[in-house]
């Protein structure tokens, strides 16, 4: 493995982190979460990464700030899904 090879697999690495774990950890409070109840971990789960996907699909790119707009009720929710 070339040292170029190398430094894009460790980006890549860090790509999937900061756009994914750090946002569940962080803006979504997955590290705070005290759900340890088969199976509701593996269901908060799925709804998180589908609320993260919902956004992007939306064009947001601060995922914090997206969550702070849609946390004002459902109603935001059905509205980014009628935009589609």
């Amino acid at each position: 493995m070339t040292a170029q090879e190398f430094g894009e697999r460790i980006r890549g690495y860090w790509g999937v982190e900061n756009k994914v774990h750090y946002v569940r950890d962080v803006t979504q409070g997955e590290d705070k979460s005290r759900i340890r109840t088969n199976p509701l971990p593996k269901i908060f789960t799925i709804a998180r990464n589908f609320t993260l996907n919902l956004y992007r699909d939306h064009m947001f790119d601060n995922m914090a700030q997206a969550q702070r707009l849609c946390s004002f009720g459902l109603d935001t929710l059905k509205q980014l899904f009628r935009m589609k």
